[in-house]
């Protein structure tokens, strides 16, 4: 004769046997599957997911700019982080009225026949958000690996930075079933969205500096305008994942609760669950060691000490480690400028060394200071597009000139117009590298080209000059630069003599410095 063992159920709650725990775990699964259907007919949820997901692959294969094409995978798995935000609003919001369904259509009564619980269906409603998560994990893996494939990728991608997007996603939706059981009105979960954005700009204003409090938001994009080494990032990305890893699991066991959950399961996920929150936000939220100090100082004021050396030709040329694969790009434009050089510049030794300034962190906006060392030249950790002619404005600078300092700032005499050309004479469309390697996007007038170092100024005459002379065919000025090489180089030859000695027509005012 056999005896089934039955345990005290809390007040409220059918009693619960050894031999009916598995039949109800099934039962919750099975309705979990149900709402995960239901979640991804809902039209906000679906028009999201096909938003982010069109959007996504437009990025990847069209929308990015030619930057985009050399990326740092460093940057780019934190750039995947704010894409999901709008889907994880309709997850939230959808996922509130899956739960309020009962009460809307006025069918609460029914379920008190059932044998299914209110918690345990509060539970299979916040397994219902898991689908939506990992199909978003598939979009962020999508996005990462596509960027990674190309052929100018640098650098390492974080597990834990490309988990911030699903788990973002997983987060709102349990916040929905949470919101459904302390407020059952449809109004709470949009109401819960405005206010929520209004406090979050409100304290981010007030409170921008304070750490701890950045490191509470789902998402934390700290956005740079260089991309550092990945061992000097210093953001707290796995402790970050567990923080939000935490909370959500924290979350759902809370509405569990809130439904009357008291069992032994769910008051021991609640505890792990408290637990990893907690040491999620004391991981995150501690000041950077003195070691990530010491490097970063390191590698911005004597970078030779963390960089290894290449030989193209004659040049040497010095990159942090995650970056020695693209020496070859830097060579081949310093080989570029240097066939349209003469007289001596064509033997010059250059040395180009990249170069950042990594001590005020990532959100910094810092300028390098021009090299006054003879014959080198400073290149950054971004490339492609515009970093490309800028690049080569720092290298005729220093075939010219001799250092990046001669050149930096406002120069009235002809050796702007020789740089620029050497610069832009030999690409595909000089006109266009013109205009990018120009901060005010424009082929005339006064103005400054972008060098990766102070930008170099130039008069509105100088700026003629150098346009007719990018509007000539290439041979016939390499010619004549080659040929008045010495004049051209000189601080005392005049944007006018520059003028006659290559052939193009001579500005009113040439010889004169803009005020």
């Amino acid at each position: 004769m056999s005896a089934t063992v039955t345990e005290t159920a809390p007040a409220g709650t059918a009693p619960t046997t050894r031999d009916d725990r598995r039949p109800r775990a099934a039962a919750v699964l099975a309705l979990a599957r149900f709402e995960a259907r239901e979640m991804f007919h809902q039209i906000p949820v679906f028009a999201m997911l096909v938003l982010y997901l069109a959007y996504t692959c437009w990025q990847l294969w069209s929308g990015r700019e030619p930057m985009d094409d050399f990326p740092a995978l460093q940057d780019a798995d934190r750039a995947t982080q704010d894409r999901p935000v709008l889907l994880a609003v309709a997850v939230l919001v959808c996922a509130n009225r899956a739960v309020l369904r009962s009460r809307r259509r006025g069918t609460d009564q029914s379920f008190a026949v059932l044998l299914m619980e209110p918690w345990r269906r509060t539970a299979a409603h916040a397994l219902s958000v898991v689908p939506v998560a990992v199909v978003t994990a598939l979009v962020v893996a999508l996005d990462f690996t596509c960027t990674a494939l190309k052929p100018g990728a640098v650098g390492h991608g974080s597990p834990a930075e490309l988990a911030v997007g699903p788990l973002t996603v997983l987060l709102a939706g349990v916040l929905g079933v949470l919101l459904a059981r302390l407020v059952p009105s449809v109004f709470a979960a949009p109401l819960f969205v405005v206010g929520g954005l209004v406090l979050a700009t409100l304290l981010s204003a007030a409170l921008s500096d304070a750490r701890w409090l950045r490191w509470l938001w789902p998402v934390v994009t700290d956005s740079g305008t260089e991309p550092l080494p990945s061992d000097l990032l210093g953001r707290p990305a796995a402790w970050h994942a567990l923080y939000l890893a935490g909370v959500a699991a924290a979350l759902a066991c809370a509405a569990v609760l809130a439904a009357g959950g008291r069992t032994r399961l769910v008051a021991a996920v609640t505890v792990a669950a408290l637990a990893a929150t907690g040491a999620g936000v004391a991981g995150q939220s501690s000041g950077e060691p003195a070691g990530l100090i010491a490097a970063r100082e390191k590698a911005s004021v004597s970078p030779e000490k963390v960089q290894s050396c290449r030989t193209h030709g004659r040049d040497a040329y010095c990159a942090y480690p995650e970056w020695t694969g693209r020496t070859a790009e830097w060579a081949e434009v310093v080989k570029r400028v240097r066939s349209l050089t003469g007289g001596g510049a064509a033997g010059t030794r250059l040395t180009v060394r990249q170069r950042l300034d990594a001590r005020y962190g990532l959100d910094a906006d810092t300028t390098l200071e021009p090299s006054r060392t003879p014959g080198r030249v400073t290149v950054g950790t971004r490339w492609g597009g515009t970093r490309v002619p800028e690049f080569a404005v720092a290298v005729a600078s220093v075939l010219v000139a001799g250092d990046e300092n001669a050149m930096s700032g406002d120069t009235c005499d002809a050796r702007v117009v020789t740089v620029m050309w050497l610069a832009l004479g030999a690409e595909s469309d000089p006109m266009a590298a013109f205009r990018r390697v120009r901060l005010d996007d424009r082929t005339s007038g006064s103005g400054i080209a972008l060098t990766p170092t102070n930008p170099l100024g130039m008069t509105a005459q100088q700026a003629d000059v150098i346009r007719e002379l990018l509007e000539k065919p290439r041979y016939g000025v390499t010619a004549k630069v080659k040929a008045h090489w010495a004049e051209l180089v000189s601080p005392k030859t005049t944007t006018a003599r520059a003028a006659e000695l290559l052939d193009v027509p001579v500005p009113e005012g040439a010889d004169a410095c803009r005020a």
